[in-house]
Order: C-alpha cells, then sequence, then structure tokens
C-alpha cells in the first residue's frame, strides 16, 4: 500500500483530504515536525519537504499537485483525465496556487534567506504580504465567479490546496474580512467530513 508522508501545518494536507475524498487505499503517516529533516525521511525524500508517497515497489512521489494528479488518475472516478474541462482548470489552478502562491509565502516562512539587514527583512515581509493580498483578492474573485461553493464551480482537488492557503492567511497581518468567499469556503471545508478526517490524522484542528 502506498504511504502518503505528511507534517502538521503543511501543504500536505492537501492530499491527505484529496485520500480522504477518494477513500483511497493509501496510508497516511504524520511526522512529527522537523522529522522531515532527520535521515529516515531524507533517505525518502533528500529534498526533506512533505508530501511524499513511497510505493510499495521503493519508487517516491513528491510535490503536491503531482501527488493529487496520481491519486485523481489512479482512484477517481471515470472521467476525471485531464482532458475534461474541470480537469484542465484543476491543472491550471493547483499549479497556479503551488508554484505562485506558495512560493510567495517563501518571504514569510523563511524572509532572512530573502536579505540580510534587518531593514531588508523588514522590506522583504511588507512586499510579501502585498504580493499575498494580490493573490488572496485574485482568488477570492474566481471563487466568488464560479458561484462561490467551490473554487471552479465543482468540487475538485484545487479546493484542497486552496484551504491550506486560507487556513495560512491566519498567520499573516492580512484579514480574512477582506476575502469573505475565501472565509466561507474555509468554513465550508471544515464542515466536511473528509476534511475533519484529514485534520485529525494530520494533529491539526479547525481554524474556523
Amino acid at each position: 500500500m502506498p504511504t502518503l508522508y505528511t507534517m502538521p501545518g503543511t501543504c500536505s494536507l492537501s492530499p491527505n483530504i484529496a485520500v480522504a475524498w477518494l477513500d483511497a487505499p493509501v496510508e497516511v503517516h504524520t511526522m512529527a515536525y522537523g522529522d522531515h529533516k532527520k535521515d529516515d525521511y531524507l533517505s525518502i525524500n533528500p529534498k526533506g519537504k512533505v508530501p511524499a508517497v513511497k510505493f510499495d515497489d521503493g519508487d517516491v512521489l513528491t510535490e503536491a499537485s503531482a501527488i493529487l494528479a496520481w491519486l485523481g488518475a489512479t482512484y477517481g472516478k471515470k472521467g476525471y483525465g485531464r482532458d475534461t474541462v474541470l480537469g484542465r482548470k484543476e491543472a491550471e489552478a493547483l499549479s497556479y496556487m503551488t508554484s505562485e502562491v506558495h512560493a510567495t509565502y517563501g518571504g514569510h516562512f523563511g524572509p532572512q534567506n530573502l536579505a540580510e539587514t534587518d531593514s531588508g527583512i523588514e522590506e522583504v515581509k511588507r512586499k510579501t504580504y502585498e504580493n499575498l493580498g494580490d493573490h488572496y483578492k485574485r482568488m477570492d474573485g474566481i471563487l466568488s465567479d464560479n458561484g462561490g461553493e467551490w473554487y471552479l464551480g465543482k468540487r475538485s482537488f484545487a479546493d484542497t490546496f486552496l484551504y491550506v492557503l486560507t487556513r495560512w492567511l491566519d498567520q499573516t497581518p492580512l484579514s480574512y474580512d477582506d476575502y469573505p468567499a475565501l472565509k466561507q469556503h474555509m468554513e465550508r471545508m471544515e464542515a466536511d467530513a473528509g476534511v475533519q478526517t484529514a485534520l485529525k490524522r494530520q494533529n491539526m484542528e479547525p481554524i474556523g
């Protein structure tokens, strides 16, 4: 059975939710924070990051969007394929969320990696929150334009990663009140049984 490696507070919650939604035969192994830098896990994923999936044959798949694509193709309902309109839009949304929005958080989680002086670090933080504000405004607008319930109008794995990003907003100076559609989406997600299962597996609590 494949094993999905997760850690509290991380974007690995996204494929964890997907596993719950699909009722996929995947073991979820939640590590304590810091274990991702230890030899046991580095032998699985030398990048020292989660999520990662280890297969019975020893192969390893990393990166949330790739893992979500594999889950959907392997355990999703017939017609999941990326040749559908929803599938194409899901791939687009996940690419944006993982490569642009997630990357912007580098200035929040590790501003010292982008500047050396105190004034430089403060400038990095200021610009980071400005850019994040633009991202959240854009995602709030897309969600609203698509009816407000699901990011793409129908439930998709994009909602799992959007939930992660919306949770992270709580750690920034930005306010949920400025993104009402995202706030309501987070509340609906936290009422979902699959999301609740994933949170428990990852030793996390709802925010809403």
